[in-house]
């Protein structure tokens, strides 16, 4: 990655130069956004009045990730070293997230991202919130309590003014209800609300939110599937927003499956599709790959629909299951009629009947995806693409090895979560993460640096081209249908700067003086606006004419406020 220029370091996200710093002494110490351990300087440690509270061997950066990285080794288990991760961010975020620019340099994560990817995320991340209460040290984010929906805007405020949220990430917490007899949940203790309740406290957030952080873009997260989708049908039309579970799975899996077409020679417009399991994520990948397809062939979105099948329990869903269906399940219901003398109860039934070229499992039923369904795939397509994408890895719809083994090396594979490679008659073929992390901070990236009014489904469509395009796939065959996970931040470039340019193009952008007409322009606009996890150096001011960022009084910090 390039390294910054003084280009656009006028600009208020702007990440080049020092930070103010009104803190010093023990509070210094235990900010985690200024914090910089044993590397802080001699002339810091004069400065900030850290003389004293500190070894006196002045440290590099690089040598506390060695020590960190030695830490982390000795946990004995992926929650304890998820539990030391977490306990590191709450004290110094740059050595959390450590991402050098310099190869020559000791990167914690960067360096160990694959072997630390699956305790700092999927699937260690979500053992750990379920085991929130049991690990909880400090608070991290916004609480807001349903039962106490007057004082939503005032708990949010206390975040920073309009200027200093950029990016809001919201989650329901839906949660095991099995959690409330545990002694020491942390949650409210009543049953999960729903009906108008639960709708007036999501609009009083989004209305909240938008009045005190009306440029911010909002992310939902890990929303149940009757909630999630007409959430997201709600408010899209009005701000920028974006569900990870139905948006971001689509895109990255619509990625990996155009990478599998292109290999395949098949074109989109001809593709034909099946997806086991229709939830939120299966619906919002097959609305994501529809939309696609109506945008590539100039199909309506009707027609496009009628090239993809959704399983789910009692089968094939149909229209004459009418209100059995969710919201995001109706536009791929099929006729009744085409289905007339053929069964339709079970998966291989409808692969026999459809031919697919893709097979896409979110189901969370391990090994649905059989030996004779597979190899019945396999006799129709030359190179059958297939996704057993649900998680943890022991609701895997199947084994990466044994759909290789089924299709005699011809099959191109993504999964939900890290595999090793696999092998068939002395051949390596590279198993594809479908990881919603290398899609979804690149369109949160774009929006937020472009400002835009909305998030469109041309942005997102450019967003997934820009994925695709990285695919080694396109360059060997046997490499994996999508770039590794360890390259995020330049992926995130290569997406932000398709998204910017979209959302310019239809209108959308409301930043000023935007490059967009310049590629490596913009990716230099870009790149002066993301944070590095890099000590910058700091700059004592006052508390008197301090930002609320230098004092430490923000709930999140914001790289604006410091300089």
């Amino acid at each position: 990655m390039s390294t910054k220029t003084p280009r656009f370091s006028h600009l208020p996200l702007s990440t080049s130069g020092p930070e103010k710093c009104a803190l010093t002494g023990a509070a210094l110490l235990r900010s985690p956004y200024f914090n910089k351990g044993s590397a802080f300087p001699a002339e810091e440690r004069r400065a900030f009045q850290l003389n004293g509270l500190l070894p006196a061997n002045v440290q590099t950066l690089d040598e506390q990730v060695k020590r960190a990285y030695r830490q982390y080794s000795s946990r004995q288990d992926p929650l304890a070293k998820n539990t030391f991760m977490t306990s590191m961010k709450e004290q110094n975020q740059v050595l959390y997230y450590r991402a050098s620019t310099q190869p020559s340099r000791s990167q914690l994560i960067q360096d160990h991202l694959k072997e630390m990817f699956s305790v700092i995320y999927t699937p260690t991340e979500g053992d750990a919130i379920q085991n929130f209460s049991t690990l909880f040290r400090r608070p991290e984010g916004c609480f807001l309590n349903i039962t106490e929906q007057d004082q939503i805007e005032g708990n949010l405020a206390t975040f920073g003014d309009a200027e200093d949220i950029d990016y809001i990430v919201v989650t329901d917490g839906e949660q095991n209800e099995q959690l409330l007899n545990d002694e020491i949940y942390l949650g409210l203790r009543r049953p999960r609300v729903r009906g108008k309740e639960y709708d007036a406290f999501v609009g009083t957030f989004v209305k909240s939110a938008r009045k005190l952080y009306p440029r911010a873009y909002i992310h939902f997260e890990d929303f149940a599937l009757p909630n999630a989708r007409r959430i997201l049908d709600q408010y899209r039309p009005d701000i920028a927003c974006f569900n990870d579970d139905v948006q971001g799975t689509g895109c990255v899996t619509l990625a990996a499956i155009m990478s599998g077409l292109h290999v395949s020679k098949v074109d989109l417009a001809d593709m034909r599709m099946v997806v086991f399991g229709s939830g939120s994520a299966g619906t919002g990948i097959a609305e994501m790959v529809r939309d696609a397809i109506a945008a590539e062939s100039g199909k309506s979105k009707e027609d496009a629909a009628k090239q993809i099948w959704c399983v789910d329990r009692p089968g094939l869903l149909l229209q004459s299951q009418g209100d059995a269906l969710t919201h995001a399940q109706v536009p791929f219901a099929r006729n009744d009629s085409e289905w007339e003398g053929k069964e339709h109860d079970d998966l291989l039934s409808v692969v026999k009947n459809v031919k697919p070229h893709v097979m896409v499992g979110t189901s969370t039923r391990p090994k649905s995806f059989t030996e004779e369904i597979v190899k019945e795939m396999a006799k129709h397509v030359d190179r059958p693409i297939i996704f057993p994408l649900s998680n943890p890895t022991r609701l895997h719809e199947a084994d990466p090895k044994d759909l290789n083994a089924w299709t005699k090396g011809k099959a191109l594979i993504a999964t939900g979560s890290p595999f090793p490679p696999v092998e068939h008659d002395g051949k390596k073929y590279e198993v594809a993460e479908c990881n919603n992390s290398t899609c979804f901070p690149g369109i949160g990236l774009g929006a937020v640096l472009c400002r835009a009014r909305l998030l469109s489904d041309k942005m997102l469509v450019a967003a997934v081209k820009a994925l695709a395009r990285q695919s080694p796939a396109l360059q060997d065959p046997d490499k994996g249908l999508l770039p590794d996970v360890a390259d995020v931040r330049e992926i995130s470039v290569e997406i932000a700067k398709a998204v910017i340019k979209q959302a310019a193009e239809e209108g959308l952008a409301q930043e000023d003086d935007i490059p967009a007409d310049d590629d490596a322009l913009l990716a230099e606009w870009i790149r002066e606006q993301m944070w590095d996890p890099s000590y910058r150096a700091l700059q004592r001011v006052e508390p008197e004419s301090a930002s609320s960022y230098a004092r430490g009084e923000l709930g999140a910090g914001s790289s604006r406020k410091a300089s």
